[in-house]
């Protein structure tokens, strides 16, 4: 029986994503917006959400299906391959179609067409990235993993970066050219992934079987259910953006939103890796009836100090952040993303209480937390974006995803009846109240460059972890995982 140290994984993990996905979102993708300016932008943002709202028809939940089945019974991974590649292919296909069509209906024309076309490709080649990572990573193949979490980025990053800053073109930077690159480094990624996943499956073809299609979709369809909801949620406030505010406003203000919604997708994107690993574990510890307590501990108390400790500096610093990164409409950045970045916190946690529920299977309970986050952020998206544009959608964000969090939290302790003393409430408690005043101090006293001031302030934080107890080293050396 080997031995997983569980914090090596999501260290190895977020490191290897902490190298390149930074500089594609801070660089390239800034970079993009930069050079396009943020009504084009805008108009990308907007589109680029909007294909968000059909994926399930790509997925149809079978991904997280697959990744918690496989994990429990690893030998069915040669079994049911040809089949959800058939199917993800023919999914892929109707995917395109559908969106295409409500494209049309909605008034989708010229430039918004071809760029839904491709990035609606670029979608389908995401989706079935992440349907053969979860083979690797319910395999428990986390260095693998890691090494395909980064590779699309890795060639985002090439082909984009010869574009903005090689010279080797006269005509100034089309929005259009990103999405080709997007599409040339998702094809690569793909095919390499696709290979490795044959060679550990041994896979000699494809196949055509109806009966066995519909007995993955229906397997897999709570789980489709719980991505289109939390897809509608999650990025339907662009499209609203974009859709609800005057002709002459829209693009702009969606280019204001993107710019601070770009930051908390990079650091959701932490968070996110914490469940990439937790779902497959969770999975085969709850069939195996082990003990969760260490895990959650664990996890409850990195993401804490993570999602608090970023969320309080980020806030505190926002205006000489979006200055380093935007050339224009800096304080309009600065209203959105005072609103907008503090969702970091409650989207970290239902990566860990979300993800538990799902390896648990209770799909009817997560979806019923998702139909109450669309309400919400519909409704407060309404109200709010004719009045205050885009800090209205930020608004409307914050309350959905807090509302869906804790609801997540009550059933989780609810349902595996937890007990809430398994959570270090205590030491968060004391270092937040900590924490805050002192940086804010900080900021007021000492004598430096504001982001110098933000490096230091990042030092305390950690060494505060540590003092309080928040992040106990004890515990990270001894939680070792059999697998």
């Amino acid at each position: 029986m080997q031995k997983k140290d569980f914090v090596f994984n999501v260290g190895l993990l977020i490191f290897l994503n902490l190298l390149i996905k930074p500089f594609w979102i801070l660089g390239i993708d800034v970079g993009v917006q930069n050079s396009v300016g943020a009504s084009q932008y805008g108009l990308y943002f907007a589109v680029f959400n909007f294909t968000f709202l059909f994926n399930m028809i790509l997925d149809m939940g079978i991904t997280n299906f697959n990744n918690r089945n496989i994990a429990r019974h690893n030998q069915l991974l040669q079994k049911h391959l040809s089949g959800i590649l058939t199917l993800k292919l023919l999914l892929g296909l109707i995917y395109i179609v559908v969106t295409l069509l409500a494209a049309l209906l909605i008034g989708y024309k010229g430039l918004h067409l071809k760029i839904l076309f491709w990035t609606a490709l670029n979608q389908f080649l995401n989706t079935f990235i992440l349907y053969l990572r979860s083979n690797i990573s319910a395999l428990l193949l986390f260095k693998t993993d890691s090494f395909l979490s980064i590779l699309d980025r890795l060639l985002m990053i090439f082909f984009c970066g010869i574009l903005l800053w090689g010279n080797v073109t006269t005509t100034p930077f089309q929005i259009e050219w990103f999405v080709y690159c997007q599409t040339a480094a998702y094809l690569i990624s793909a095919i390499i992934a696709l290979l490795l996943v044959i060679k550990k499956a041994k896979l000699q073809r494809l196949y055509w079987n109806l009966p066995f299609f519909r007995l993955i979709l229906k397997k897999s369809f709570p789980f489709a259910i719980l991505f289109l909801l939390m897809s509608f949620y999650n990025r339907i406030d662009s499209v609203m953006i974009e859709r609800i505010l005057p002709s002459n406003i829209a693009t702009f203000q969606a280019g204001v939103y993107a710019s601070a919604f770009r930051l908390l997708d990079a650091l959701v994107m932490i968070s996110y890796l914490f469940s990439v690993i937790l779902l497959p574990l969770f999975s085969k510890m709850l069939k195996q009836k082990e003990d969760l307590t260490g895990i959650i501990k664990t996890s409850f108390s990195l993401l804490f100090f993570f999602s608090v400790t970023t969320v309080t500096l980020l806030i505190l610093y926002r205006e000489p952040i979006l200055s380093l990164l935007y050339k224009e409409h800096i304080f309009e950045s600065s209203q959105v993303f005072r609103f907008l970045i503090p969702c970091l916190i409650p989207i970290s946690f239902t990566y860990i209480f979300g993800t538990l529920l799902t390896a648990n299977g209770n799909m009817r309970l997560l979806n019923i937390t998702s139909i109450a986050g669309i309400g919400v952020n519909v409704l407060v998206n309404i109200f709010l974006i004719p009045h205050f544009q885009a800090v209205g959608a930020a608004i409307a964000s914050l309350s959905t995803q807090s509302l869906v969090c804790i609801l997540q939290i009550i059933i989780v302790f609810k349902e595996l009846k937890l007990s809430f003393s398994k959570i270090p409430y205590m030491n968060c408690l004391f270092y937040t109240i900590i924490l805050v005043p002192s940086v804010y101090i900080f900021s007021k006293i000492l004598p430096y460059n504001p982001l110098i001031i933000l490096i230091l302030s990042s030092f305390f934080a950690l060494l505060l972890a540590f003092v309080t107890r928040l992040i106990p080293l004890k515990s990270l050396k001894e939680l070792k995982l059999k697998i």
